[in-house]
Formats: structure tokens, sequence, C-alpha cells
């Protein structure tokens, strides 16, 4: 529609886009949260239509990518202070969130995810269930504490009972 009004192609119209996104990121102010908007916008979306799909494959990519971005987004809160003074910074990041969602075998997320997260996670995946199941438990004596056991409260212990089981099969 619009190609036929302007009499532009399509594809000159998406590298006339492209081109002003790239630019805004180098130049324009609030580039980060561009980049921020670009690394959840998309995939959210392709994360709920795998989680609609009846097809495995694509739950494994997209959780393999909010690892990864969750991963990314930690050592980014520390280091944000040093990496915010960076010429191109919000390029950069948009560039490597890109490169985490790309699709085939040069997918970043999974890349990243079998060269750097799971050897690290399997080397200390002993000590990590150790300190997850002593923080529930911790969670689990304070939320009791907090809203002791009364006929209002049964519903709510029954869930944590139920999710406490459930974590120990």
């Amino acid at each position: 529609k619009i190609e036929t009004k302007t009499g532009v192609k399509k594809e000159y119209m998406v590298y006339g886009a492209c081109a002003f996104l790239v630019l805004y990121l180098m130049i324009g102010y609030g580039g980060t949260f561009i980049a921020n908007f670009i690394g959840f916008l998309y995939p959210a979306y392709c994360s709920i239509k795998a989680i609609e799909s009846h097809e495995k494959d694509d739950d494994t990519k997209w959780l393999t990518y909010w690892v990864v971005y969750a991963a990314f987004s930690l050592i980014e809160t520390f280091t944000d202070i040093f990496l915010f003074w960076i010429p191109l910074y919000a390029l950069l990041k948009c560039i490597f969130l890109i490169f985490l969602m790309v699709p085939g075998k040069y997918n970043g997320s999974v890349i990243l995810y079998e060269k750097l997260i799971c050897p690290y996670f399997l080397k200390y995946e002993k000590r990590i269930d150790s300190v997850v199941d002593k923080a529930g438990e911790f969670a689990n004596d304070v939320s009791r504490s907090l809203f002791p056991s009364d006929s209002k409260n049964k519903a709510g212990d029954a869930a944590m009972r139920h999710g406490l089981d459930l974590h120990n099969e």
C-alpha cells in the first residue's frame, strides 16, 4: 500500500528505517532505551508465540535468549556507569542484542550460553542448588512467621506445601 502511494520499494523503506535507527542510536537522546526496547520487544513477542506453540525447540531458543539477556543485564547493572561513556554504546548494545536473537547457527544467545554460561553453571550447579534450597527454606520460614496459619491462610499454606512437594520430587 505505502509502496504504491510513494513509489518507493519496500526494501528501500526498510533500509531507510534501519539507517535512521542506526543514526539515532549513534547521536540521539535515549538511545539506550531504544536498544533495550529492541532487545525486549521482539524476543517477548517470539516468546509468547513459542509458549503458545506445541514445538519444544522454539521454547528452548527463547529461554536461552532470556538467560543470556538476564546475565548481560546483571553485568550491565554494575558496568553501565563506565560503559555509558563509550562512544556509540547504545548502537553497540543494540547490535549485541540483535546478535543474541539472530536465527540459525549464528544465534548469539546459543553461542554464549554454550561457551560461557552452561559450563560455569554445570561447574557450580551443586553449590547453586544448595543456595537456592536454603533461600527457599528461608523465604518459607519468613512467610510462615509473617502469615501464621489460620483459616484465612489455609489456601496459601496448601499452595506453599504443594510447591515444596513439587520441588522435592
